[in-house]
C-alpha cells in the first residue's frame, strides 16, 4: 500500500443500501446500529476493525442522520449503538488515516465535526434527541460521537471504557471536538480533562460517571431495558410532542448531479465549471419559484461544497454567481424564516448548515453580482459570506469576452445574462438571524463587526434592493466596477489569489470570517481542525519515527523534544 494516496468520494449518489449502518424504527424510537464491515474501506488494503471508521463510513452516517430528520418525522429519539458485541466504536481507522493525503485527513476531521454538530443542532432546533448506548470499547472518535449525543448510557463492567487516546498513542489531537466538549459541554474539570485525555486506557464505570464523562450506568444484563426506558423518556420530550409530530415524510430523491470528464457539473439548480488555469471554480445557483427549489438547491449546493473540498483541492477560489429574479428567491423567505411544517423546518435548517459549510470551506469566496443575478433572500447570504463582493455599477454595454468570469458555467446551462433586473443585493429578514454563522453572529454582523451604527444602517436596508452605490454606502460591497472594468477587475483578483500561498490564504480568511465571540463550534474548527492540520504535517505524528507511522508496529515512536 502506498504511503499516501487520493480517493474519489461520491457526494451526489444514493448511499443506500448502507453497508456499515442499520436503521430500525419502532414508533417514536429509531435505532441506528454501527456495524462497520472490515473489508469495506475506501482505501485498498485497510481493514476497518473494531467498528473503526473512514470517510466512507462517515458518508453513510451523515446520510442516515439526514434521512431520519426528513423521512422519519415520527421519530423523537435515535439510539446509536453497535452491531457488534464488546465494542462500540474504536474511532477513525489509523491505517486509513495513514493512507490518506494530508488534505483528506483534514477534510475528514472537518466533515465529521460538521456531522457531530448536526446531531446537537437537531436536538436543539428540531427536537430530535440522541442516545449513545455504549457497550464495549469506546475510544477516540467513537467517544467523540457519543459526546455529541444528548445522553450517554455506559455498560458498567470491566471491559467497557471511554477514552481519548490520541495524545498518548497517536501523537495527534482528538479531531472531532472531544477536548472542547469535555470542558464546554459536559463541564468536566480541566485538570480531570487533562488526566483523561492523556490516559490511553480511559476510564470506566463509576469514575466515568462521577467525572461527568457519561450520564448513566447500566449492568450488561439489563442494558436493553435501560436503553429502552431512557429512549422512551427522551422521545417523550422531543419533536414527537411538537406541532409537526404527525407530519408527512419528506423523501430525499437522488440528486442526479454528476461530474463530467472535464469536471463540469450540471444539476437542476446548481452548476459548477472549473477554470483550472486560474485555479478557480465558477458556481452558479439558479433561482426558481418551484416549491421544490429550497430543498433541492440546498442539497445540490451542500453536495457540491463537499465535492470541492475532497475532490477538487486545487481549485482555491470559488466565484459565486446567481441567475433569476429576486422574487424567485424571496417568495421562499417565509418558509425559511418562519417554517410552518416539518418539511419547511428541516429545509430551513439544511440551508443553515449548508451556508455554515460554505463559511468553513477553505476557499476564497468571491460573489459577482451582475444584471440578471438574484442575490436576494437566502442567496443574499452567499454575498455576505464572500471574502469579496463585487457589484456591477450600471449595465453591460460591450460584448463580453468568451473567457469572462461566469461564461463557462453559464455555457453549461445554455444561459446568458439577461437585462430583466439590474445588478442589486436584496437582504431580507432572513439575514437578521435565521441563518447564523458558527460564531453565533449573522453575516451582516460579521461583515461590519464593531461598527454598531453601520450594522444598524445595513439592517434598515432589509427589503430594499441595493444597487452598486447603495450597497457600497451600506458597507456591503467590496468594489463596484463599471462595464469597462468589470471583467478585468474580477480576472486580476482571481489571478492574484492563485499567486498567493494557499496555506496563508486559508488562515487569513478564517481569521477574517470568524470575528467576534467564540463558540463551541468555532473552537472545534478553529482550534481542533486548524491545530490538527498543523500536527498532521509534524514529524512527531507523520514522520518516519512518528506515532501515526509506527502505530501497530510494536515500535515506540521517537519524538523530537522541542516545543513549538
Amino acid at each position: 500500500m502506498s504511503t499516501e494516496h487520493d480517493v474519489y468520494l461520491d457526494f451526489f449518489g444514493d448511499h443506500r443500501p448502507w453497508r456499515h449502518w442499520a436503521l430500525r424504527v419502532d414508533g417514536p424510537v429509531a435505532t441506528l446500529s454501527m456495524g462497520v464491515q472490515p473489508d469495506g474501506s475506501i482505501f485498498t488494503g485497510c481493514e476497518l476493525k473494531l467498528n473503526s471508521y473512514d470517510m466512507g463510513v462517515e458518508l453513510e452516517f451523515a446520510d442516515a442522520i439526514r434521512r431520519i430528520r426528513f423521512e422519519h418525522p415520527s421519530v423523537g429519539c435515535v439510539v446509536i449503538d453497535s452491531g457488534y458485541d464488546g465494542v462500540f466504536c474504536a474511532g477513525a481507522n489509523i491505517r486509513a488515516l495513514a493512507a490518506a493525503t494530508h488534505a483528506h485527513k483534514v477534510n475528514l476531521c472537518k466533515f465529521t465535526n460538521e456531522t457531530r454538530l448536526e446531531l446537537e443542532e437537531a436536538s436543539v432546533l428540531s427536537g430530535l434527541r440522541f442516545l449513545a448506548a455504549v457497550g464495549g470499547a469506546c475510544s477516540g472518535g467513537g467517544y467523540e460521537l457519543a459526546l455529541a449525543t444528548d445522553h450517554i448510557l455506559l455498560v458498567d463492567d470491566r471491559n467497557t471504557a471511554v477514552s481519548l487516546p490520541e495524545v498518548p498513542l497517536l501523537g495527534v489531537l482528538p479531531g472531532t471536538g472531544g477536548l472542547t466538549r469535555l470542558t464546554d459541554k459536559r463541564h468536566v474539570r480541566r485538570d480531570r480533562a487533562d488526566v483523561f485525555a492523556t490516559k490511553a486506557e480511559g476510564l470506566r464505570g463509576q469514575v466515568a460517571l462521577e467525572w461527568g464523562l457519561v450520564d448513566e450506568l447500566a449492568p450488561r444484563t439489563t442494558l436493553a431495558e435501560a436503553v429502552s426506558a431512557r429512549a422512551a423518556e427522551l422521545a417523550a420530550n422531543s419533536r414527537c410532542s411538537g406541532p409537526y409530530a404527525n407530519s408527512e415524510p419528506v423523501a430525499l430523491e437522488p440528486l442526479g448531479l454528476w461530474p463530467t470528464d472535464d469536471g463540469n457539473m450540471i444539476g437542476e439548480f446548481v452548476a459548477m465549471a472549473p477554470d483550472r488555469e486560474r485555479a478557480c471554480a465558477e458556481v452558479l445557483i439558479t433561482a426558481s419559484p418551484d416549491p421544490a427549489w429550497p430543498l433541492r438547491a440546498a442539497r445540490e449546493l451542500d453536495a457540491l461544497l463537499c465535492h470541492l473540498r475532497f475532490n477538487e483541492t486545487d481549485l482555491g477560489t470559488i466565484v459565486l454567481l446567481t441567475d433569476g429574479s429576486h422574487a424567485d428567491v424571496t417568495d421562499h423567505d417565509r418558509a425559511l424564516c418562519q417554517p410552518a411544517s416539518h418539511a419547511e423546518r428541516e429545509t430551513a435548517l439544511l440551508w443553515r448548515r449548508t451556508l455554515s459549510r460554505l463559511d468553513l470551506t477553505a476557499r476564497t469566496l468571491i460573489a459577482a453580482i451582475e444584471p440578471g443575478s438574484c442575490f436576494a433572500g437566502v442567496l443574499a447570504e452567499l454575498a455576505l459570506a464572500a471574502d469579496r463582493t463585487y457589484i456591477l455599477d450600471g449595465e453591460f454595454v460591450d460584448v463580453r469576452p468568451s473567457d469572462a468570469v461566469g461564461a463557462r458555467v453559464r455555457a453549461l446551462r445554455g444561459e446568458v445574462i439577461g437585462a430583466h433586473e439590474p445588478a442589486a443585493l436584496l437582504c431580507s429578514e432572513l439575514s437578521l438571524g435565521t441563518m447564523p454563522m458558527a460564531n453565533g453572529l449573522t453575516r451582516l454582523q460579521s461583515r461590519l463587526w464593531g461598527d454598531e451604527a453601520a450594522i444598524a444602517t445595513a439592517a434598515r436596508t432589509i427589503g430594499t434592493p441595493l444597487d452598486a452605490l447603495a450597497a457600497a454606502e451600506a458597507g456591503l460591497a467590496t468594489a463596484t466596477p463599471d462595464d469597462l472594468d468589470w471583467d478585468d477587475d474580477l480576472r486580476l483578483t482571481i489571478e492574484e489569489r492563485a499567486a498567493f500561498s494557499p496555506d496563508a490564504l486559508t488562515a487569513m480568511e478564517a481569521n477574517h470570517r470568524f470575528c467576534g465571540p467564540e463558540t463551541m463550534a468555532t473552537k472545534i474548527f478553529g482550534r481542533l481542525s486548524a491545530w490538527q492540520n498543523w500536527i498532521f504535517i509534524r514529524p512527531n505524528a507523520t514522520g518516519p519515527q512518528g506515532a501515526l507511522t509506527r502505530y501497530g508496529t510494536g515500535t515506540r515512536p521517537i519524538y523530537a523534544p522541542d516545543r513549538v
